[in-house]
């Protein structure tokens, strides 16, 4: 009876307690069954060790899609990305009157725009235009619009004719464009894998393209900037993490990530588009450069075509595994198996 209930006892700590067989189960009891699945706890986790693998050197939100970041030295990484204070990563959005997104794509000089905190307003600023604030939480008078975002519908609510106006001037378009701002809790986010199948079905999103974290390590940009040219920067490819002390493209292999008290899953690459090839300092786009270096050397395996398709790969997206808070020097750990 001893030898069999130790086999018991043994197959369950390997194979987990559903494996135990029922008849001994009132012996288990007897035995201590809180003894029996601490063991199996613990032989589970110590199969894995956290490994430093990096250091945080930069935590950037970009409240306005496709406007400069705000570079914060703290946030909360919540299920829809990045959040410090009341600015949540792109929960806002330039839109035409019938709700099309408006980014760097369609108009370069939006990267030219700074966005910035003042109280509880967001305030713009840019060359040649005076400075304009909007208030963060918008009056629920003001109109909700249906938006399109990479072709899924998604809300905002609208933030007014003044910066309308303002938004419009600057871009001297023939029709009007409006700002909206997409308030959690109350709007319906976006699926990420609505945009990019890989992802799961539990990632959600505002106004990104596809992903709320995306990661970039400084070495991996600094391998690039040796084949370039004309050095680019962070600003080109507008990462919410950014990563030292790792060697260049490590990111790649990073699945399993901790930082803070945040857990960050690991969904798949970032394929790059025309975006990148936009000057953050000029907003004149290229249409070569950094874009055309990277086709070069980081295409994606041809068995990833179907999912890649031409684009070069840059940075890492990830899907929220755990809410929690991270800082600039926080540590970067990524779980690995032992041995």
């Amino acid at each position: 009876m001893q030898n069999g209930l130790l086999n018991a006892i043994c197959k369950s700590i390997s194979g987990g307690v559903q494996d135990f067989p029922r008849h001994h189960l009132p012996i288990l009891c007897a035995a201590g069954l809180g003894a029996a699945i601490a063991s199996w706890i613990w032989w589970r986790r110590t199969r894995w060790e956290l490994r430093q693998v990096g250091t945080v050197s930069q935590l950037l939100i970009y409240p306005i899609k496709s406007c400069r970041p705000v570079s914060v030295q703290e946030a909360e990484c919540l299920e829809l990305g990045l959040r410090n204070g009341k600015l949540g990563d792109r929960h806002w959005l330039v839109v035409t009157e019938d709700g099309h997104m408006v980014t760097g794509r369609q108009e370069p000089r939006i990267v030219l725009i700074n966005v910035s905190r003042l109280g509880d307003s967001l305030c713009l600023d840019t060359p040649g235009m005076e400075k304009i604030t909007v208030a963060v939480s918008q009056p629920n008078t003001n109109k909700v619009l249906d938006c399109r975002v990479f072709g899924t519908d998604i809300q905002g609510r609208d933030c007014g004719d003044e910066v309308s106006q303002w938004l419009t001037s600057y871009f001297k378009s023939s029709q009007p464009y409006r700002l909206v701002h997409f308030e959690p809790g109350v709007m319906k986010p976006r699926k990420s894998n609505e945009k990019e199948k890989m992802f799961r079905d539990k990632d959600i999103i505002a106004y990104p393209d596809a992903s709320p974290v995306m990661l970039l390590s400084e070495s991996s940009l600094d391998e690039l900037n040796k084949r370039l040219e004309k050095p680019v920067t962070i600003g080109n490819f507008r990462p919410c993490i950014v990563v030292s002390g790792c060697e260049a493209f490590a990111e790649d292999g990073w699945d399993d990530v901790e930082v803070g008290t945040t857990r960050l899953k690991r969904v798949m690459a970032c394929g790059r588009c025309l975006l990148t090839t936009v000057d953050p300092d000029t907003g004149i786009m290229s249409r070569k450069d950094p874009l055309e270096t990277l086709r070069t050397f980081r295409q994606s395996d041809p068995s990833l075509s179907y999912l890649y398709k031409t684009a070069p790969l840059f940075g890492q997206y990830y899907g929220v595994e755990q809410t929690g808070k991270l800082r600039v020097g926080d540590p970067i750990f990524v779980k690995v198996r032992k041995g």
